[in-house]
């Protein structure tokens, strides 16, 4: 009889344990991974809906924030008003007075394209007409529509030159470089024009309201660049 009970009383403890299932760990938590916040546009980045032809508010995420407009201390000997083009390092400075500059950042020319030296603003356009010079033309004969005797490239936001352009003379001579408008985010910081200084729509529209013509100009010129046409 013990040995039945004994028997039976193991026999249930096992039935009950296999009717109970044993406590699994828990599982850990997977990790949280932080996404970064997406860009917020700043105002001055925002469309522009009421020129000639409307701008789009600029894609920020394609601009790094150190190519982004803002008033910078700038030690220069030249006086208020004048623009310094700092080719090598992707920035274009509006001098102010007391050691402050506005500073934007900009495209450049592609080696064998740039210009560098000093001249001066001879005038501004608002939304522009392109003609490409000869020869560009030369190089690019799909661009012969829009050649100097064809009349050139009709303004709007398809153009190369943008919004607005400033002119850049050498004495009474001009030099067919611009500082001009673009709406190519990405080439903002980078050597891919043809020699002219691109800039944000927005931005060069700011520089425009701001700088006067007959203005002076200085393009520093980038050592890395071989075969700068030097004024």
């Amino acid at each position: 009889m013990v040995a039945r009970r004994t028997f039976l009383v193991g026999a249930s403890a096992f039935a009950l344990a296999g009717c109970v299932s044993m406590r699994q760990p828990a599982p850990a938590p997977a990790p949280v991974v932080a996404r970064p916040a997406p860009l917020r546009t700043p105002p001055m980045y925002q469309a522009l809906p009421d020129e000639r032809f409307p701008i789009p508010e600029v894609d920020v995420s394609q601009v790094a924030q150190r190519w982004w407009r803002r008033e910078v201390d700038y030690a220069t000997d030249e006086r208020a008003g004048t623009v310094i083009v700092d080719t090598p390092n992707r920035y274009l400075y509006h001098v102010r007075s007391g050691g402050r500059a506005m500073r934007y950042g900009i495209g450049v020319g592609r080696e064998g394209f740039q210009w560098a030296g000093r001249g001066h603003i001879a005038y501004k356009r608002e939304w522009p007409r392109w003609t490409p010079p000869d020869s560009m033309v030369a190089r690019q004969p799909e661009l012969e529509p829009y050649s100097i005797a064809n009349g050139g490239m009709d303004p709007g936001l398809e153009n190369p030159l943008g919004s607005r352009a400033l002119y850049i003379h050498e004495g009474n001579r001009d030099t067919i470089y611009r500082i001009h408008g673009n709406p190519e985010f990405s080439s903002i910081g980078r050597a891919v024009s043809s020699g002219c200084v691109r800039m944000i729509n927005q931005d060069v529209i700011h520089l425009a309201d701001n700088v006067r013509d007959g203005s002076t100009i200085v393009v520093i010129p980038d050592p890395e660049m071989d075969h700068l046409m030097v004024g």
